[in-house]
């Protein structure tokens, strides 16, 4: 694989963790790699976008792993004042070779994709959307609720 990024950061994302791995060397040449795990609590969460703008990564991948990638996009959306490549990508693209799979693996094969350009990310509509999209669905259950206590009733 032909390297295009010096430096990108892969993410394995789970329902307690995330496990960071980033990669950093110049290109065409092996790179170092960081591994390091974070909560996904609040405090773990910032603690994550702390260690990514202290390596300056402009690219971020990570599996779309049912709702867990959710807060974590939030929360690095607008690192670098929103200079920063983030791509959620669907685990199928980007399957592993087959033997014993570990979390650090994994966020290690994410990375050396990202750093190969050969990960698409999904569509990730703008954030007023997913608010204004947030607030249509809470809506529409609101309406089936009190639908319902009216049938009941």
């Amino acid at each position: 694989m032909n390297d295009l990024l010096e430096r990108c950061c892969g993410l394995d994302v789970h329902k307690d963790i995330i496990v960071a791995c980033i990669l950093n060397g110049p290109v065409g040449k092996p790179a170092k790699s960081e591994i390091r795990e974070f909560s996904t609590l609040i405090t773990g969460m910032r603690d994550l976008k702390a260690w990514i703008v202290s390596e300056d990564c402009h690219f971020v991948a990570m599996e779309s792993t049912g709702i867990y990638w959710k807060p974590i996009y939030e929360t690095l959306e607008d690192s670098f004042d929103g200079d920063i490549s983030l791509l959620v990508v669907n685990a199928r693209h980007m399957k592993n070779v087959p033997g014993k799979k570990t979390d650090m693996k994994d966020a290690e094969w994410i990375a050396t994709l990202l750093r190969a350009g050969l990960l698409n990310g999904s569509f990730i509509p703008a954030k007023e959307i997913r608010e204004f999209r947030d607030l249509t669905r809470y809506r529409k259950s609101v309406i089936r609720d009190i639908t319902s206590q009216k049938n009941r009733i």
